[in-house]
């Protein structure tokens, strides 16, 4: 795959990034859904600067992806679990 040069701009400052071309969309709809959150914290909580919209936005974030890795954990776990229970009962049949 090709590098791809491009630039998008999160709490009014462009950042500049080298990134492969297939991550492209992902990487811009990133940026837009971190402005959009930012704006939906800047009109429900008081903030000093966008140093604060950014912290909050990070940690809901992280906070999310946390708990979607967890439950991707779980979920794993009970299929593995399913699919020995599965393999045991075939194994007695045959």
């Amino acid at each position: 795959m090709g590098e791809l040069s491009i630039s998008v701009g999160i709490a009014d400052r462009p950042y500049r990034l080298k990134i492969e071309k297939a991550d492209e969309e992902t990487i811009r709809k990133a940026a837009k859904l971190i402005e959009k959150t930012m704006k939906e914290y800047s009109v429900n909580y008081a903030f000093k600067d966008k140093q604060d919209l950014l912290a909050m936005v990070a940690l809901q974030f992280v906070t999310s992806s946390l708990n979607f890795e967890s439950q991707i954990d779980f979920t794993e776990n009970k299929l593995e679990s399913k699919l020995s229970e599965i393999d045991h009962v075939l194994s007695e049949v045959i």
